[in-house]
This record gives structure tokens, C-alpha cells and sequence, in this order.
């Protein structure tokens, strides 16, 4: 029997941390009675292969500030670690197996999980907490997760894309008020995005 903490997991490339993010471990948190929120980014994820992911080291101090003075939020940097590529099912199975663990993700990523690499023990290991996101309907998700409990999140829906915020500070734009500020502030002082 499971008796240990109560967490949950949200994992990414989180490049940047943005505000859907952390709406969506508030709302995790809140609804389902978490002890804890873990925010992971990953490591090299392997779905990225040949596409530009901003340095982990980068990533990484961008999730220390994006969850900065949430006492339930925690960022953790097991992926980023660890060498070579990583998969959701590994991360899982470095937790105790005493852990209750509800892994939250968004709608797109939901949709796409039978792509994943080994999802079926994903699915036995953690449970399953989706939050909105636009351009993927709640029936998607049901025919990708049909074999598999889920929690549908009431979050609030926000269009936020790292791909656009990236682009944006590209082209000298503020990721301002989309970001936290100590983000937003990293981001400048480091000349994250720009070219």
C-alpha cells in the first residue's frame, strides 16, 4: 500500500517557465490535496532531438525563480543530471515506491502520450492530472488516455507557448507579466533569447 507524500510532478523543458506552469501546479495542488508540487526540467529530452533547447543550466535557474517563495512548489534537477536522454518512466522510478505520485501535464501533451517511449508503466506508476490547453480538446485526451484514470484540472486556460515567448524575446520583445519577474529578470540580465 502507498502511504508516502502525496506529490506531484510536472515536468518540462520549461524554456521559460511561464505563467501556465505555475497555474497549473497551483490548480494541481488545490484540487487533489498534493503535499508537494515537483517541477522537473528535463534533462535532453529525447522528443527534441535536432531541435535548439536552451542550456540546462539556464533552465534550470529559471525554475528556481519561477517557483520562488511557494512553500508546497519544489524544483528538482534529477533530469538535467543525469546523462543522455530522458524518459518520463526512468524519472518516475528514482522516486520511493512508497510515494503517491500524480503526474500533471498539459492537454497537447496528454494527447500525445501514446507516442511516449514506454507509457504504459507511466500509466501503472503515476496517476494522470490534465490541464487545459488551447487547441486540444478534452476529447482527445479521452481517446489517447482510454485505457487510463485521469483527473481533468479546472485551470484556468492560458495561451501561452514558450515557442512564442522565445521567439518574442528574440525580437527584443518583454516577456514581462508572462513570466514571473525574477524570470523575466534572468532572462535580461543573461541575454537568454537573444540571438
Amino acid at each position: 500500500m502507498i502511504c508516502g507524500v502525496h506529490r506531484g510532478i510536472l515536468g518540462g523543458t520549461f524554456d521559460p517557465p511561464h505563467l501556465a506552469h505555475l497555474v497549473a501546479g497551483e490548480t494541481a495542488y488545490r484540487d487533489l490535496g498534493l503535499e508537494v508540487v515537483t517541477y522537473i526540467p528535463t534533462g535532453a529530452p529525447w522528443q527534441k532531438q535536432g531541435r535548439e533547447v536552451t542550456p540546462a543550466v539556464h533552465r534550470w535557474e529559471m525554475v528556481l525563480r519561477a517557483i520562488e517563495g511557494v512553500e508546497y512548489f519544489r524544483a528538482d534537477d534529477r533530469e538535467i543530471r543525469r546523462e543522455g536522454w530522458t524518459y518520463t518512466i526512468d524519472t518516475l522510478n528514482t522516486f520511493p515506491a512508497d510515494e503517491h505520485l500524480t503526474l500533471i501535464m498539459g492537454a497537447d501533451t496528454a494527447a500525445g502520450i501514446l507516442s511516449w517511449d514506454r507509457y504504459e508503466p507511466v500509466l501503472e506508476r503515476a496517476d494522470i492530472a490534465v490541464y487545459p490547453r488551447p487547441g486540444t480538446t478534452r476529447e482527445a485526451v479521452e481517446v489517447a488516455l482510454v485505457d487510463a484514470d485521469f483527473v481533468w484540472l479546472d485551470a484556468a486556460e492560458l495561451d501561452i507557448e514558450a515557442t512564442d515567448l522565445r521567439e518574442h524575446a528574440r525580437a527584443n520583445g518583454s516577456l514581462r507579466f508572462l513570466v514571473r519577474d525574477a524570470v523575466w529578470r534572468y532572462i535580461q540580465r543573461h541575454e537568454v533569447y537573444l540571438p
